[in-house]
């Protein structure tokens, strides 16, 4: 049987700014910014979370893939998949103006 895997996605700025899920976390006071990396990172390792890859996104900003074996019969969590939006006010049609151009699609 192949292994299945669980990903979790960490948005880093200049180790001075983590977003996990929404989730956001700062240096202590006064921590240095390799030591904060250095203690984020051992945190996703002792839950078993290991780097797989880096997708820099512009200067100081990256996105961190972690993966981890899935439990025997788990499957992976997908309730942060979807995030939940507020309810759109229902649009009113606009007014129907046929005096100017026109676009049709062929």
């Amino acid at each position: 049987m192949s292994a299945k895997w669980e990903y979790k996605v960490v948005f880093v700025e200049g180790w001075e700014r983590i977003s996990v899920e929404g989730q956001e976390t700062r240096p202590e006071e006064d921590e240095r910014h390799s030591a904060f990396g250095r203690r984020m990172l051992n945190g996703f390792g002792a839950d078993g979370w290991e780097l797989t890859g880096i997708q820099h996104a512009m200067p100081g900003r990256s996105y961190l893939i972690f993966k981890r074996p899935l439990a025997e019969g788990a499957e992976p969590d997908l309730s942060v998949v979807k995030r939940e939006r507020p309810a759109q006010p229902e649009s009113t049609p606009a007014p129907s103006d046929t005096s100017g151009a026109q676009v049709v699609s062929v």
